[in-house]
């Protein structure tokens, strides 16, 4: 990965894509001030460099008939090294779970689960979390409404 200085052009940009990535350099050019060749120069520095590591449709669960989502805490019975990478093994192969995060504080990993339903949610656990050998204890919440759902990061 290179390391590059952004400049107020390059923000710009990273801003406009983080928006809406599907915008063509001309697109992004009037927007940013640029030409749609520089913006084309500057994308691809952009994603060399790492800054942009892709590019994804955001999709609404709820549309898509994914009506349950979950934050869900999770405690190792042990910590090793080989506990870890199990575990993290486990994180890959679900796709239920969207999110993972190894945390500081009270639980070991925080997960983000979707689930078309609670049945569903309560299979995965019951069916696929709980037996897991490394997992010593789990506490979920149910979210019951999206107050705030920001994608990206916030680029003065």
């Amino acid at each position: 990965m290179l390391q590059i200085e952004f400049d107020r052009f390059d923000r710009a940009i990273l801003k406009a894509l983080q928006d809406n990535a599907a915008l063509t350099n001309a697109e992004l050019g009037a927007i940013v001030n640029l030409s749609p060749s520089q913006c084309s120069r500057r994308r691809a520095r952009l994603e060399e460099s790492g800054a942009i590591a892709g590019y994804a449709a955001r999709l609404d669960a709820t549309a898509l008939g994914f009506g349950l989502k979950a934050i869900t805490r999770v405690n190792l019975s042990s910590h090793s090294e080989k506990n870890a990478e199990s575990f993290a093994d486990f994180l890959a192969r679900h796709e239920e779970i969207r999110q993972a995060f190894s945390v500081s504080g009270d639980a070991d990993y925080v997960l983000v689960i979707v689930t078309r339903d609670l049945a569903a949610f309560a299979q995965f656990i019951h069916g696929h979390l709980l037996p897991h050998p490394q997992v010593g204890r789990v506490q979920s919440e149910i979210v019951l409404m999206k107050l705030k759902d920001e994608a990206g990061l916030p680029i003065a």
